[in-house]
């Protein structure tokens, strides 16, 4: 069949072979893919991965899995999570507090009004955590180069969460001898 021009939807198209996968496209101008959204949270003093989550693509998966991760943090004492723009809604940021989570996400002020405002940014940790925040990408590159998840070759919400839980937990292996190698 020919889509050219057609525009296509989660309500319109789906997946034969993975119902569990949802059209998303990273960015405007891009195209769409089957997808999911696989999600860590990593702590800052060693870059290693404390916890995964993966959800099937949606515009909201990556806050509601922010979320629902800052809500499994044992302890009852005040923490803080970094993030970036996509993370700086009234919304969430409010969620967070509630959880004694202190939000130290990067500030989207274009054409509109960021929901951090200077009860956080005023803070020295504010600027160490804007800092730190981007090592969470190598987690990521390591995953799509030595980890295989470039392309999933798992169908499944289940399966594909199940392998993305076990190459976060190699790269935590790997990490964990690398820190040991240099301390």
């Amino acid at each position: 069949m020919n889509f050219h021009g057609e525009t296509r939807s989660n309500l319109t198209h789906a997946s034969t072979t993975d119902p569990d996968a949802k059209l998303a496209r990273k960015g405007r101008g891009k195209e769409a893919k089957l997808s999911y959204t696989g999600n860590v949270l990593m702590e800052n003093r060693n870059g290693l991965a404390v916890d995964v989550l993966v959800n099937p693509a949606t515009g909201t998966a990556e806050r509601d899995a922010a979320f629902a991760m800052a809500a499994e943090i044992p302890g009852e004492g005040r923490v803080t999570i970094g993030g970036d723009k996509n993370y700086d809604t009234a919304a969430l940021v409010d969620d967070w507090r509630t959880l004694n989570v202190t939000p130290h996400v990067a500030q989207n002020d274009k054409h509109r009004r960021s929901a951090i405002d200077q009860r956080t940014t005023r803070h020295p940790g504010y600027q160490i955590s804007q800092r730190k925040r981007k090592r969470v990408e190598e987690i990521f590159g390591w995953l799509k180069t030595v980890g295989g998840l470039r392309k999933l070759r798992h169908r499944g919400l289940e399966r594909v969460a199940w392998m993305f839980t076990f190459a976060v937990a190699a790269y935590n292996l790997v990490r964990l001898r690398n820190l040991a190698a240099t301390g």
